[in-house]
C-alpha cells in the first residue's frame, strides 16, 4: 500500500553551546524525538551503566519480593520461574534463571506453557502441575497481571506467587505477595517502559544488592538477555531501555553464553568483536529466532539454549530452532496470502479485518496480523478457531489503543492481555459473532473522521550538500535504534540518477548511483531492498526524491556513505 510522504517540522530552541557542539541536523533529529533541553541531549548521547540506571528498591514491591526469595533460599523450597514463551519472556526467564544459580539458589525450575494448548500466562492446570512438583513459590516474568484466578488458586494450594511483568495493568489486580509493573499506578519504577526482561533485571539487581553486592558485576553478563527480551518486545529505546540494550549490544558482540554462539554459526549470522551486533541484527536475526520454537512447538528449546554451558547440546538445540525458524517464514507466508485475499475482497470497505481458520497455528496469528495492519493500514485480528474456543491475535494502528478497545468487551471473553499495539484474547465459540459486532462498531466509532492511510514519517529534508562524513558518525551515536528512537529518515529532493541496475537474488533489489541536480560532481551509491518490482522504470538521467537513510557501508576494507532507498517519486 503506497503510503504518504509526512515531514516533521517540530521546531526547537537550543542554546548557542549545544549548536556548536551538534550538528544541526542531529538536533533537528533529537527535537523529532522530543529531546530538546541541553541536559536531555548530553544524556541520550552520553550515559553510564554504573550511574544511569535507576535504583531497583525504589520500585514497588521489590523489597518484599527480595525477602520471601531470600526465605525461599533459607527454606530450601522449590522455586518456580513461570514465563511467557515469547523472546522477552524467554529472555526474561533466563536472567532470573541465571541470577537465582549464581546466588546459590539449588532448586528452581522454569515452566513455559505451551502457545498452543495452554495459551498466554498463568492457567490452572499450570499451577496444580506445580503444585504437585512441591513448587512453593512462583515468580511470573512477562506475564501474571491478569491472572487472577490463577493466583488464588496458587495460594490455596499453598504456593505463594510474586508477580513481574509490563503489560497493561487492569482496575483489579491479582492477589499476589508481592506484584511489580510499572504500567500500574505509583508502581514507584522511574522509567515505565521496560519489557518484561527489563523488570526481571530489577528483581535480578536488587536480589545481588541485597544477597551479594560483591557479585553484582556478574549480572552485566546477562545484559545480552536483557537486550534481546528489549529489543524483540519492540518497546521504546529510549531511557533505561537504551542503557540495557547499549551494553547489552556489546555483551552480545563478545557473548560467553554457548548457545548464542551456537546459533550464530548454525544461522550464520555475522556477530563477532570485529562485527558488532547492532539492534537491527538483533530484530530481524535473533529475536525471530528465539521466538520460532515457541511459536512452531514449545519455547523451552530457546530457554534451554540461552543457558546451555555445552557445545554439542547447544549446537542441537541450535539446529532444532533454526528448522523451526525456515518453518515458521513458510507457513507464515501462506497463511499471509489467504488473509490477504480474505482483506482485499471482504474487508474492502471496511475498517477492521478479522479472520479465521482451524488449521492456522497460534503461534503464527500475531505475525500474519502484523503484516495485514502494514499492508492495508487497518487494524488487524486473526484466530485459531479451536473445539472450545477462538484464539486470535490483534495488531493496531497508533490511533487506535486496542487494549482499551478489548475491554469493553471484556464480558464476552474467556481472557485478554496484551499492549496499546499488540494484544490477545480468548473468546467462547456461541460469543464469536458477538465480540466480532461489539469490537467492529467500537474501531469503526473510534477511527470516525481519522485518516488510516498508512504514513511515511520524515524526520527533515536534506540537500545533497548535507550528506557528509560528519554527518554519517553523529547519526551512528544516536544508536541503538528502534521502536521510540526510529533510525533519521530523510528526503532529498531532485536527485539525478546517474546509474541504475536490479541487483540480488530474484532481482528484487534496486541499486542507483544517483547526484544532485545542482552539478555537484558528488556521486552517491542507493540501494532499495525489495523495491526493484516497484521502480523496474527508473533509468539513468530520471530525476527523483527519494527518502532513505544514511548508512556507512563498509566492503574490502573500504569505506562509503550508502543511502538506503526507503521510498521513491518519479518526477
Amino acid at each position: 500500500m503506497e503510503k504518504v510522504w509526512k515531514v516533521k517540522d517540530k521546531k526547537g530552541n537550543f542554546n548557542p553551546p549545544i549548536l556548536e557542539k551538534y550538528h544541526p541536523v542531529i538536533l533537528k533529529l533529537l527535537v523529532n524525538r522530543e529531546i530538546e533541553k541541553e541536559s536531555e541531549i548530553e544524556k541520550y548521547f552520553n550515559f553510564d551503566y554504573e550511574k544511569d540506571l535507576s535504583d531497583a528498591f525504589s520500585v514497588l514491591g521489590i523489597r518484599k519480593a527480595v525477602e520471601r526469595i531470600i526465605q525461599a533460599g533459607k527454606n530450601k523450597e522449590k522455586i518456580a520461574i513461570f514465563a511467557d514463551y515469547d523472546a522477552d519472556g524467554v529472555s526474561a526467564a533466563a536472567v532470573l534463571y541465571e541470577s537465582l544459580v549464581n546466588l546459590g539458589f539449588k532448586d528452581v525450575i522454569c515452566y513455559i506453557p505451551d502457545r498452543q494448548s495452554e495459551g498466554y500466562g498463568m492457567n490452572l492446570s499450570a499451577i496444580n502441575y506445580l503444585a504437585d512438583k512441591k513448587v512453593k513459590l512462583i515468580i511470573t516474568v512477562d506475564c501474571g497481571i491478569t491472572n487472577i484466578k490463577e493466583v488464588e488458586k496458587a495460594k490455596n494450594l499453598g504456593i505463594e506467587v510474586i508477580i513481574t511483568d509490563h503489560h497493561h495493568a487492569l482496575p483489579k489486580i491479582p492477589e499476589a505477595l508481592a506484584t511489580i509493573d510499572p504500567s500500574m499506578p505509583c508502581s514507584g519504577f522511574v522509567f515505565k517502559n521496560l519489557a518484561g526482561v527489563g523488570v526481571a533485571f530489577k528483581l535480578a539487581q536488587a536480589l545481588y544488592q541485597k544477597m551479594a553486592p560483591a557479585k553484582i558485576e556478574q549480572l552485566k553478563w546477562s545484559l545480552d538477555l536483557a537486550a534481546i527480551g528489549t529489543i524483540a518486545d519492540c518497546v521504546t529505546l529510549l531511557g533505561e531501555n537504551r542503557i540495557l540494550v547499549k551494553y547489552g549490544l556489546i555483551v552480545i558482540s563478545k557473548t560467553k553464553r554457548v548457545g548464542l554462539q551456537e546459533l550464530f554459526k548454525v544461522g550464520r549470522i555475522k556477530i563477532s568483536e570485529d562485527n558488532p551486533a547492532d539492534a537491527r541484527k538483533i530484530a530481524f536475526q535473533i529475536s525471530p529466532r528465539i521466538n520460532a520454537a515457541g511459536r512452531m512447538d514449545h519455547a523451552n528449546a530457546s530457554f534451554k539454549l540461552l543457558i546451555e554451558n555445552d557445545p554439542v547440546l547447544a549446537r542441537d538445540l541450535a539446529l532444532e530452532i533454526e528448522n523451526k525458524n525456515q518453518l515458521r517464514q513458510k507457513v507464515t507466508a501462506e497463511i499471509f496470502r489467504e488473509v490477504e485475499v480474505l482483506a482485499r475482497n471482504s474487508f474492502k470497505n471496511k475498517k477492521f479485518i478479522f479472520a479465521e481458520n482451524s488449521n492456522w497455528p497460534v503461534g503464527i496469528l500475531g505475525l500474519v496480523a502484523g503484516k495485514i495492519t502494514e499492508e492495508f493500514g487497518k487494524p488487524t485480528a486473526v484466530f485459531q478457531r479451536q473445539k472450545k474456543e477462538f484464539v486470535g491475535s490483534f495488531r493496531s494502528l497508533p490511533e487506535i489503543n486496542i487494549i482499551k478497545i478489548i475491554e469493553k468487551c471484556s464480558e464476552l471473553l474467556i481472557k485478554f492481555g496484551g499492549h496499546s499495539q499488540a494484544a490477545g484474547v480468548s473468546v467462547k465459540p456461541e460469543n464469536i459473532e458477538k465480540f466480532y459486532d461489539k469490537i467492529s462498531q467500537l474501531i469503526e466509532k473510534e477511527l470516525e473522521g481519522k485518516e488510516t492511510t498508512p504514513i511515511l514519517n520524515i524526520d527533515c529534508e536534506i540537500g545533497a550538500g548535507d550528506i557528509s562524513w560528519e554527518l554519517a558518525y553523529e547519526i551512528k551515536k544516536m544508536e541503538p535504534f528502534g521502536t521510540g528512537n526510529i533510525e533519521p529518515v530523510f528526503l532529498a529532493r531532485n536527485m539525478l540518477v546517474s546509474d541504475s541496475k536490479i541487483v540480488g537474488n530474484g532481482s528484487k533489489h534496486l541499486k542507483l548511483s544517483i547526484r544532485s541536480e545542482d552539478g555537484s560532481p558528488k556521486i552517491f551509491d542507493a540501494i532499495g531492498f525489495s523495491l526493484a518490482e516497484r521502480f523496474s522504470q527508473i533509468k539513468k538521467d530520471d530525476r527523483i526524491d527519494i527518502v532513505f537513510n544514511i548508512r556507512q557501508d563498509e566492503w574490502n576494507g573500504s569505506q562509503k556513505i550508502q543511502l538506503r532507498l526507503i521510498d521513491l517519486k518519479l518526477k
